[in-house]
């Protein structure tokens, strides 16, 4: 049972940081980054322009891993 409450909490803090990274690259493709003055420059970047079209894709994979993280924590703490 020890082993299981180990990988368990491994997979808990892994789908934290996976959901913390997500949410970061949801912040930075953002429609509202070329409005901001210093990142003005980054949309003649064509690896930018194609990763600002990722944004709403990025939302489905950020709620998926949330939840998968919520009913993990949630088996770990009261299962």
């Amino acid at each position: 049972m020890e082993a299981f409450y180990a990988i368990a909490l491994k997979l808990i803090i892994a789908l934290g940081i996976l959901s913390l990274l997500t949410g970061l690259l949801i912040y930075f493709s953002c429609r509202c980054i070329p409005a901001w003055k210093p990142a003005k420059n980054l949309m003649n970047n064509t690896f930018y322009k194609r990763f600002f079209k990722t944004h709403c894709r990025l939302w489905w994979i950020f709620w998926v891993l949330v939840i998968l993280h919520a009913v993990a924590a949630w088996l770990y703490i009261f299962g």
